[in-house]
C-alpha cells in the first residue's frame, strides 16, 4: 500500500522534476490575506503573487499546504465525523505557474501524474470544463483521449474561479474519480451529482482574466495556473477506499483512540472526530495559536472541546487527547518538523484544556438532558435555554448543538443570539479573521518599484542613503519641507525597523553636515521596507536626494542589551521550567524588556531567583555573541529556536550566546540587533512576573543602568525604612515582622477591652450599666448600640445576650465612621414566631441599607446611616410588637 507520506512526497518530487520549486507549507495563520481566519486553500500564501503585489518565488512552484476550515465563511466543523470527506484540517497539494506555463502543460502534468506515475485507470476518471472553454475541452480530448461524454461542460460558477468581485479569475477544470457503481451518486452535472460515487480529486484553475468593476473580462498578459488536490482524497483513491478516514494516517489515529478509550467500535463517528480534531488542534498550536475566548483561540477551543466531548462519550475516564499526540507526530512529524518541535507544548495544552473542560462537561450534559426531556425528534431547543447552559454553566453552544444532533433536535440559534445580545451592552464585533496587519497598496507599489531596503545597521550606526520615496498624509509626494511630518524611505539605512518585538531606532537625517530632520521611530511595512517616521527641522527633502542617516547610538545600545537579555531569559526559562516554554510575544524597549511565554502556572519566587542568577552568570561570562547566516531548515536542524508563524526568508541570522556544558547556552533565529559580548548587557533584574491569559505568563525586566538605578532606589528605600525603625538594613525584615506581630496583639487586646466595655455597659447610651431588658408583649427584648466596636464582635455579644435572656430577642448595633452594622439574635424557642432574618431587614432599612441575611436564630446586615441606630432599635421593637 502506498502511504500518505509517500503520496505527498511523490507529488512534490514529480513537480520538482518538472522544474517547480518546492515551497514549504506556510503557517496556518494567514500572512497575505487579512480576510481569512486560517489558511484554507493551497493558493492563499501566493495570493499577493497572483494579484501582482509581490514577486513570485520562482516561475513555477509546488507545495503541500496545511489548511484549516473551522471558522468564518469556510467552516466544515459540523460535518466532520459524519461524512467520508469533511475535515477541519487537510493538506492541499498544488502546482502553480506564475506566467510560466498554462493550460496545455497543466492538463498534461495532471494526466501524466494520475495515470502514468500513480497508475490510476483512465476509465475511472471524468473531467469537467467551463461550458465555453473550448480550448480546455480540446486539450483534454487530445492529451487524455477521454471520450466526449467524460469531458463534461459545466455552466455554473463551480467551474469558474475568481479571487473576488474584481481581479484575477478564470475557468476551472475539475478531475473526478469514479469509486464504482456500488456507491450511490452520479457524474458531475447530473441530478445525482451530490452522491459519493464521483469524487473531485483535483481542481485546475486557469487564471487568464482580470475582471473590471463593470464585469468586463480582460485577458491577463501572463496567464497563470493554480491547482489544488486534497491529499486525503487522493490517498483514499490510491489506497483503495472511498472513505478518507480509512486511509493509513487516520487508521493509525483511530486505532490509538480505540485502544485508549477502550471502545471496540472503530466506526463510531466519535473516533473520526477525535482523529480529525487532533490534527487541526495540534497544527494550530504548533503555529502559535492557543485556546482563548475570542478569535482564532476561540475556534481552537471549540474544536478541542468537541473532540473531548466525544472522548467522554466513548468512555475515556481520563484526559485522552494529549496521549494521542505521539501517534500523530510519528505519522506526520517528518513532513512537518514544527509538529515534532512543538510536541511538548501541544501535549501540555491539550491535557490542561481537557482537565479544565471535564469539570463542566458532566454537569452540562446532565442539565442538557433535563432541558430536552420533553422534546422529541424534529423539535427545537429554545435559544434562551441554550444560552443559559452557556452563560451559567459554561456549556458552549456548538456542543449543545452537536450533542442534540443524534436526537434530531435542533437549537434556536436566533434565540440564542438574541439572549446573548440582551445580556451584553455591546456585542463583541464579529470576527472577520485577519492575517497580520494589512498593508496599504502604497507599500507594495514602492517595494515593487524600488525593491527592499538594505539594512546596514548590524555593523554601522551611520550611513548614506538615496531618497527613494516620501510619504505625507498617506500619499507619495515629491518633497517635504520644514515643519512637515512624513515618512522617508531610502535605498539603504542603518536604522532598525520595528519588528520581532524590538522598537525601531531613532536619530537624525543630515544633508551634508546639517540636520534636516529628526527620526522618531522606524516601522517595517511588508517586512522588507524601512519607513523612517520623521519631522523636518530645516531645509527640504526631495526624492533622489542623498542623505546621511545617523542612529541614536546610546538608545541603540540599550535596545541591543535588552534584546540579547531576552534571548538569555528565554533559554533560562526553558532550562528551569521545561521545553514547553515558547515565546508568545515580546517588547524590547530602550528602558525595559517584556517577555511573554507559554507556561500553565505562575513562576515561583525560587524559580525567578534561579533564572535571574543563571542569566547574570552568563552575562558575567562575557562570551562573544556569534552570528551566522543559514538556511532556515539548516538553522533549525542545528538546534536554533524559531518562532513558528514567522515568515523567514531564504537566509536567516542565527544568534548563539553563552556557554552551557559543551554547547551554546542560547541559539535562536533573530533579525534584531544585539550586543557584541554578553558583558555589554551589564546586569539583568526581573522586576515582575504575571499572567497575561490562560497558559501565557509575562516577565518584565531591566538591564544595565536601568537595572542598577532600580536597585539603587530599592536600597535607598531600605535604608530609609531601617532608619525609621531604628535598626540596620539587615534586620529590617525581622523588625517589621515583630511590629506586625505586636500590632496584632494590641488589636486583639483592644478588641477584648471593647468587648468587656460593651458587656459592662451601654457604650451608645453613655452610662456604665447594662441596657435594661424590656418586655414587648410576652417577648423579652434587649437592644444596645456601640460606638467604635468592631462589627465582628457583635455575634459574641448576641450569644451572651441570648444566654442572659433565656428566652427573647437581642439587637446589637455597632457604629463606625458614620456607618452601622446590625445583628439580631432570637432564642430557639421563638424562631418560629420571630425570624432574625426578618427583624434584621427591618433594622437595616431604618439604617438606610438594603437586605441582610443569615439564619432564623441569628442574622446580620448594615446601612450607611449610623445616626439612625436608635431608630433601628425602635423599628425592631415595633416589628416584634406586630
Amino acid at each position: 500500500m502506498t502511504s500518505t507520506n509517500d503520496i505527498r512526497q511523490s507529488f512534490l518530487d514529480f513537480f520538482a522534476g518538472k522544474g517547480h520549486k518546492a515551497i514549504a507549507s506556510a503557517p496556518l495563520i494567514p500572512q497575505a490575506d487579512p480576510t481569512l481566519m486560517f489558511v484554507n486553500a493551497g493558493m492563499v500564501p501566493f495570493k499577493n503573487v497572483f494579484t501582482g503585489l509581490e514577486s513570485a518565488p520562482a516561475p513555477c512552484a509546488t507545495s503541500s499546504q496545511k489548511c484549516v476550515r473551522a471558522g468564518g465563511k469556510h467552516n466544515d466543523l459540523d460535518n466532520v465525523g459524519y461524512t467520508a470527506r469533511h475535515h477541519t484540517f487537510f493538506e492541499m497539494l498544488g502546482n502553480f505557474s506564475f506566467g510560466d506555463y498554462f493550460k496545455e502543460d497543466a492538463i498534461s502534468h495532471a494526466w501524466e501524474l494520475l495515470t502514468k506515475v500513480w497508475g490510476i485507470a483512465a476509465d475511472k476518471l471524468t473531467v469537467t470544463v467551463y461550458h465555453d472553454d473550448d480550448e480546455a475541452f480540446a486539450l483534454w480530448q487530445r492529451i487524455s483521449g477521454l471520450p466526449d461524454e467524460r469531458i463534461i461542460r459545466i455552466a455554473t460558477d463551480d467551474n469558474f474561479w475568481s479571487m473576488g468581485d474584481t481581479g484575477p479569475c478564470g475557468p476551472c477544470s475539475e478531475i473526478f474519480y469514479d469509486h464504482g457503481d456500488h456507491i450511490p451518486g452520479g457524474p458531475p452535472g447530473s441530478p445525482d451529482e451530490d452522491g459519493d460515487r464521483f469524487v473531485e480529486i483535483w481542481n485546475l484553475v486557469f487564471m487568464q482574466y482580470d475582471r473590471d468593476a463593470d464585469g468586463t473580462l480582460n485577458p491577463l498578459p501572463k496567464p497563470s495556473i493554480d491547482t489544488g488536490m486534497g491529499l486525503e482524497r487522493i490517498a483514499a483513491v490510491l489506497q483503495g477506499t472511498h472513505d478518507n478516514y480509512r486511509t493509513d494516517t487516520f487508521e493509525e489515529l483511530i486505532s490509538a483512540s480505540v485502544r485508549l478509550t477502550g471502545s471496540d467500535d472503530a466506526d463510531n463517528a466519535g473516533h473520526r472526530i477525535i482523529a480529525d480534531h487532533l490534527r487541526s488542534t495540534s497544527f494550530l498550536i504548533a503555529d502559535g495559536v492557543l485556546p482563548a475566548n475570542e478569535g482564532r483561540g476561540y475556534v481552537l477551543r471549540r474544536i478541542m472541546r468537541r473532540a473531548m466531548r466525544h472522548a467522554h462519550l466513548l468512555g475515556a475516564s481520563e484526559p485522552l487527547m494529549h496521549r494521542l499526540v505521539p501517534t500523530l507526530v510519528s505519522q506526520m512529524g517528518q513532513a512537518y518538523p514544527e509538529l515534532a518541535r512543538a510536541q511538548p507544548l501541544i501535549a501540555e495544552t491539550l491535557e490542561r484544556e481537557e482537565i479544565r473542560f471535564r469539570k463542566t462537561l458532566d454537569k452540562g450534559l446532565k442539565l442538557l438532558d433535563e432541558a430536552v426531556a420533553d422534546l422529541k425528534a424534529g423539535d427545537t431547543l429554545p435559544g434562551q435555554t441554550a444560552f443559559k447552559l452557556y452563560d451559567t454553566y459554561g456549556f458552549p453552544y456548538d456542543l449543545t448543538e452537536d450533542a442534540l444532533r443524534a436526537q434530531d433536535i435542533s437549537v434556536d440559534r436566533a434565540g440564542f443570539d438574541a439572549a446573548m445580545a440582551e445580556q451584553k451592552a455591546a456585542a463583541r464585533a464579529a470576527w472577520k479573521g485577519s492575517g497580520e496587519t494589512a498593508s496599504d497598496d502604497i507599500w507594495f507599489d514602492i517595494a515593487e518599484r524600488e525593491g527592499s531596503t538594505e539594512f546596514t545597521g548590524y555593523t554601522a550606526l551611520r550611513g548614506d542613503g538615496v531618497v527613494v520615496a516620501l510619504i505625507r498624509d498617506g500619499a507619495e509626494v515629491d518633497a517635504l519641507k520644514a515643519d512637515d511630518s512624513g515618512i522617508l524611505l531610502t535605498n539603504q539605512t542603518p536604522f532598525y525597523g520595528e519588528s520581532g518585538g524590538q522598537e525601531g531606532d531613532s536619530g537624525t537625517v543630515l544633508s551634508g553636515d546639517n540636520q534636516i530632520a529628526s527620526v522618531e521611530t522606524v516601522s517595517k511595512p511588508l517586512g522588507r521596507l524601512h519607513a523612517h517616521h520623521i519631522t523636518m527641522t530645516d531645509g527640504a527633502l526631495t526624492t533622489g536626494d542623498t542623505v546621511t542617516l545617523r542612529v541614536d547610538g546610546g538608545r541603540r545600545d540599550r535596545l541591543r542589551a535588552n534584546h540579547s537579555a531576552t534571548h538569555l531569559l528565554h533559554a533560562a526559562l526553558r532550562r528551569h521550567l521545561g521545553e514547553h516554554v515558547t515565546q508568545k510575544g515580546s517588547l524590547v524597549a530602550e528602558d525595559r524588556l517584556r517577555f511573554d511565554f507559554s507556561h500553565p502556572k505562575a513562576v515561583t519566587p525560587e524559580e525567578i531567583a534561579a533564572i535571574q542568577a543563571e542569566v547574570n552568570a552568563q552575562i558575567r561570562g562575557n562570551d562573544a555573541v556569534q552570528t551566522r547566516l543559514m538556511a532556515p531548515d539548516d538553522a533549525v536542524a542545528a538546534g536554533a529556536l524559531a518562532l513558528f508563524g514567522e515568515k523567514y526568508g531564504d537566509e536567516v541570522r542565527v544568534l548563539s550566546m553563552g556557554a552551557w556544558d559543551d554547547s551554546d547556552y542560547s541559539v535562536e533565529l533573530c533579525g534584531g540587533t544585539h550586543v557584541n559580548a554578553l558583558g555589554d548587557i551589564g546586569l539583568l533584574h526581573i522586576a515582575s512576573e504575571s499572567a497575561v491569559s490562560g497558559g501565557v505568563r509575562r516577565i518584565e525586566a531591566l538591564t544595565g543602568e536601568a537595572a542598577r538605578d532600580w536597585l539603587v532606589q530599592r536600597d535607598h528605600a531600605l535604608q530609609e525604612a531601617a532608619s525609621a525603625l531604628k535598626t540596620s538594613p539587615a534586620e529590617v525584615t525581622e523588625r517589621v515582622a515583630a511590629l506586625v506581630q505586636e500590632r496584632k496583639k494590641l488589636e486583639q487586646e483592644l478588641a477584648e477591652s471593647r468587648k468587656k466595655l460593651a458587656l459592662a455597659g451601654n457604650a451608645g447610651g453613655g452610662d456604665d450599666k447594662p441596657a435594661a431588658d424590656e418586655s414587648i408583649g410576652d417577648v423579652r427584648f434587649r437592644g444596645q448600640c456601640f460606638d467604635g466596636l468592631n462589627p465582628k464582635e457583635l455575634r459574641g455579644l448576641l450569644d451572651n445576650a441570648k444566654a442572659d435572656l433565656g428566652s427573647g430577642v437581642a439587637v446589637m448595633i455597632a457604629v463606625n465612621d458614620g456607618r452601622a452594622a446590625a445583628a439580631v439574635g432570637v432564642t430557639d424557642d421563638l424562631v418560629e414566631s420571630h425570624s432574625a432574618v426578618d427583624l434584621v431587614r427591618v433594622a437595616v432599612e431604618a439604617l438606610g441599607g438594603k437586605g441582610g441575611g443569615g439564619r432564623p436564630d441569628m442574622a446580620q446586615g448594615g446601612g450607611p446611616n449610623g445616626d439612625a441606630a436608635d431608630d433601628a432599635l425602635a423599628a425592631v421593637r415595633a416589628a416584634i410588637a406586630g
